[in-house]
């Protein structure tokens, strides 16, 4: 039997209300010994917590959860204490008291959670997105995937491969059962459609990471261009130092920011000239990685200025120092903020446009997972490609597709093969 655990839930420190929760067989046995007959489960009651010789530490709303109706799937009791940090610590000191109850360890309602099929492992992952969640696009995206749309989508996978295969096993071990002679049409066309839709995933896994992560905006331009000045007026505080002096800025200067909603990680980079100079040489070809690998770039360049970099298709080319040129659409000034709302409407229209191709699989390892299984389900077709003879080992890779598309959810049941093709062809006779 697993023992029952609890940990304050809310941060620490004062606070109006601060929650500990308690999870495990004997959650509502401890809950009772300090609070006296618990409310009906899902339901909230105001009790007095009281040690075991009576003394009343708080008044408080006890939220009884009866398994497997709770979070962690197990019983689960829920104290919302005021805020004290002396009353949040004689509450833990005293579930401590108790020799069946251990504080938990990080993560651990969670895990139990998952091993209980409350959440599977996509869902775990959105939940700790959904904690870490910045901005609205991080929010919205963390959200969908603790919702279980990932986990719908491998099991809609996982049920045409299991069917693809069935039809694959039927026809080597039950030849003589009324089943489909060729399964080969009804096989590839189930590939097909599963291979696209991995196919798409896949493509846009690399968005999904960038929301999760941040989108890199690097800004680029000649020594004294006024990159850092720009960089400054988008984060509205002095990030980056300023100097009429060519090649300040040796060392790439990062600025986080929410701009619409998507996360943002600006890139002040060094000034891009040949130099004499070791350190400002080694600045530069910093600068020149890093800005080749941002998702965008905002090249500060007068027209026909040539720099050792070349824009992109996308890229966003501006006339740097407009307070110094006078009217023009096309430039912008760190100094008087003229250009800088248009620029920022720019980045943001690009960004959130690219935003729209993101798959619900966010993290590398559901792209490696992904990738591994379509290779698998390649191998397939080219196997039955070469006739029925080789079903038995087409079948063979489909179960290794499955086992692979089923690590993003953290399942693994092996025994599902059998159940379709009994169900499927009334076989279990």
């Amino acid at each position: 039997m697993m023992d029952t655990i609890f940990a304050q839930a809310t941060a620490g420190g004062r606070a109006g209300v601060s929650v500990v929760r308690l999870s495990g067989p004997s959650a509502f046995e401890i809950a009772g010994s300090i609070a006296g007959t618990l409310p009906k489960s899902h339901r909230a009651g105001l009790r007095e917590i009281k040690t075991l010789t009576g003394e009343v530490i708080d008044e408080a709303l006890i939220l009884p959860f009866a398994a497997p109706n709770s979070f962690t799937g197990e019983d689960v009791v829920e104290f919302q204490l005021h805020g004290s940090i002396a009353v949040v610590r004689s509450c833990l000191e005293l579930l401590a008291s108790f020799p069946d109850a251990r504080l938990a360890e990080a993560g651990e309602f969670t895990r139990r959670a998952l091993e209980n099929e409350r959440l599977d492992l996509a869902q775990v992952e959105g939940l700790a997105d959904l904690i870490e969640a910045e901005t609205e696009a991080q929010r919205k995206q963390a959200f969908r995937v603790l919702s279980g749309h990932l986990g719908d989508q491998v099991e809609r996978w996982r049920r045409d491969l299991i069917r693809a295969a069935a039809l694959l096993e039927a026809t080597i071990d039950f030849a003589d059962e009324d089943v489909p002679v060729d399964v080969t049409p009804e096989v590839d066309a189930l590939l097909t459609g599963v291979m696209a839709d991995l196919s798409s995933e896949i493509a846009g896994t690399m968005v999904a990471e960038r929301i999760r992560n941040g989108f890199e905006v690097a800004i680029v331009g000649a020594p004294n261009a006024g990159k850092s000045t720009l960089l400054n007026a988008l984060a509205g505080r002095d990030a980056a130092i300023t100097s009429e002096i060519a090649g300040t800025t040796r060392d790439i200067i990062e600025v986080r920011m929410d701009l619409g909603g998507l996360p943002v990680t600006l890139l002040d980079t060094a000034g891009l000239r040949e130099s004499d100079d070791v350190i400002e040489a080694l600045g530069v070809d910093r600068a020149l990685i890093r800005a080749k690998n941002a998702d965008l770039r905002i090249f500060l360049a007068s027209p026909g200025e040539v720099l050792m970099l070349e824009p992109g298709v996308d890229d966003i080319i501006v006339r740097p120092k407009a307070d110094l040129l006078g009217d023009d659409e096309n430039a912008v000034s760190g100094k008087t903020g003229q250009g800088i709302d248009a620029l920022v409407k720019r980045v943001q229209e690009y960004l959130a446009e690219r935003s729209l191709a993101a798959g619900l699989a966010t993290h590398e390892r559901h792209r490696i997972a992904m990738e591994r299984a379509a290779v698998n389900l390649e191998t397939v077709r080219g196997i039955l490609a070469r006739g029925s003879e080789h079903y038995d080992i087409a079948a063979e890779e489909l179960r290794s597709s499955i086992r692979t598309l089923e690590t993003l959810v953290g399942r693994i049941d092996v025994e599902n093969l059998l159940d379709e093709i009994f169900s499927s062809f009334c076989l279990g006779k």
